[in-house]
């Protein structure tokens, strides 16, 4: 691996070049660079090479780079974590998007805890496409009741859906896990027209993200392309 800006530009050329064989709109697709036990450093450097949006999976660990990185205003950071009830105050107030909303509960929570004065948080509601015991996620047929209700509550703004599937399907049982996924938000659009943008698929990853962008993946969630082998969490 060459260095944090070197690999960010050859993920960006990965991306755009897989957009542009998908058919699709040069700049249809945002990279989040899932920056989870990556230091503060790194994540400077990631900055100073261009890149803005960060994803996250443990709170207090992304805690803890906001207020070391508190100097730099425009980062974007997004929540990606399966999310305990008890965290859901400190993730409403720092986010500008989570990803992994799979209940009612959840969506609630952020809801009446989103600070006033700030903007409505960006969420994904997060599928487990594949009905895998061990994943996180609302089931496909919990999502109408999900969108009718979350639909009412002015602190979120409803963006979309993300899934993570299982990595070991082949590669056209992969590509039919991102297609089912897109399907679902398509005809969520049709059936909810006033439930928010509805504009966001957040699927695909360093393995991936090829299947991903030819799906319609509008968030592509890169890790190790980015910042190389992932250094020990502590």
């Amino acid at each position: 691996m060459g260095s944090i800006a070197d690999n960010l530009g050859s993920v960006t050329r990965l991306i755009q070049k897989a957009t542009l064989q998908a058919g699709r709109e040069p700049d249809s697709v945002s990279l989040l660079a899932v920056s989870k036990t990556r230091t503060a450093q790194e994540l400077r450097e990631a900055v100073a090479a261009g890149q803005r949006a960060f994803g996250e999976n443990y709170l207090q660990e992304a805690l803890d780079k906001m207020a070391e990185l508190h100097d730099l205003k425009d980062i974007d950071w997004h929540f990606i974590g399966p999310i305990q009830s008890n965290k859901t105050r400190q993730i409403a107030s720092a986010f500008s998007w989570v990803h992994s909303v799979d209940r009612l509960k959840v969506a609630r929570r952020l809801n009446e805890q989103r600070e006033a004065g700030l903007p409505p948080l960006n969420i994904c509601l997060q599928v487990n496409i594949n009905n895998e015991p061990s994943k996180s996620g609302c089931q496909p047929e919990e999502l109408p009741e999900l969108v009718s209700q979350i639909r009412l509550l002015p602190g979120l703004s409803l963006r979309g859906l993300m899934a993570i599937p299982d990595p070991d399907q082949t590669e056209p049982a992969l590509s039919a896990s991102f297609r089912k996924l897109a399907n679902t938000l398509k005809e969520l659009r049709q059936e909810y027209p006033k439930a928010g943008p509805l504009d966001t698929l957040s699927m695909g990853m360093s393995g991936d993200l090829e299947l991903a962008i030819a799906a319609g993946a509008t968030w592509v969630r890169i890790g190790t392309a980015v910042f190389g082998s992932r250094a020990p969490k502590s």
